[in-house]
């Protein structure tokens, strides 16, 4: 048997308004409300969980999103329209810029958590 990953939890101060973020800014469906959770499911049968937090149970956490090359000019479409500042690199040194790893672009934002998100259409380590 191989394990998939199916879900995680991921803390929110705005379990709605940050699902909602996510789903619009990927482009993916809509939230769907499970129990305490705010679920938003990846193309990739994945779903993030969204749950409520006060600052005592918050972490930050880094979530990477593979996505094809157009879905990435899309995706970088919305958040320059939404002037969300964006980095080349995890420890946001290189502020406006993408990066171009394995022959691919990747770039990094953050949510309204402050959990750092990655666009990328490569995966890292696959050459090219």
């Amino acid at each position: 048997m191989v394990a998939k990953l199916n879900h995680t939890i991921v803390h929110a101060r705005d379990k709605r308004a940050s699902a909602a973020f996510l789903s619009e800014i990927l482009g993916l469906p809509a939230p769907v409300p499970f129990g305490p959770f705010m679920g938003v499911q990846t193309g990739n049968d994945v779903t993030l969980d969204f749950l409520d937090a006060d600052e005592s149970e918050f972490i930050v956490e880094h979530y990477a999103f593979l996505v094809s090359e157009a879905e990435f000019d899309e995706i970088f479409g919305r958040i320059k329209e939404r002037k969300l500042a964006y980095w080349a690199d995890p420890a946001r040194r290189e502020r406006g810029k993408i990066n171009t790893r394995d022959g691919g672009r990747g770039v990094y934002f953050e949510d309204p958590n402050g959990h750092l998100l990655e666009i990328l259409t490569r995966p890292y380590g696959s050459g090219g």
